[in-house]
């Protein structure tokens, strides 16, 4: 059954002092993949009150993983484009592929983009004189 407000729900859960300081982050971490990111105020009034600001870096890094958890149209920007893989051969078993995959593959291929990956587009030319 499809949760409708999934903040009436999650609410009670996160105000309940019996679970654990780990079950209440990821229950935050839940929600905040479920509804793909939420508003910083929103994310700044579930820190607060459940009494996590020591632990909030868990839940903001994953912003490096490129989640969502701040949800706004700059967020949405900076999106590394996903490659078409249908054509290509799966395990039974495969739902997706992970973006890692597609970022390692422009790194090989030297298709980064400068100004999202400055420390990666920059590769050294090879001469043949020896080492670069």
């Amino acid at each position: 059954q499809e949760v409708k407000d999934s903040m009436r729900v999650l609410l009670p859960v996160l105000c309940n002092k019996s679970h654990e300081r780990y079950d209440k982050i990821r229950a935050i971490l839940l929600y905040i993949f479920s509804t793909n990111g939420t508003t910083r105020e929103n994310l700044d009034k579930l820190i607060q009150n459940v009494q996590i600001e020591s632990d909030s870096d868990m839940i903001r890094n994953w912003k490096y993983l490129d989640v969502p958890v701040i949800s706004s149209s700059a967020a949405q920007q900076h999106k590394h484009p996903r490659r078409d893989r249908s054509s290509e051969e799966t395990f039974q078993l495969s739902r997706w592929t992970p973006v890692i995959k597609d970022v390692m593959e422009d790194a090989i291929e030297n298709k980064l983009d400068s100004k999202d990956w400055p420390y990666c587009s920059q590769r050294p030319t090879w001469n043949g004189s020896g080492a670069v």
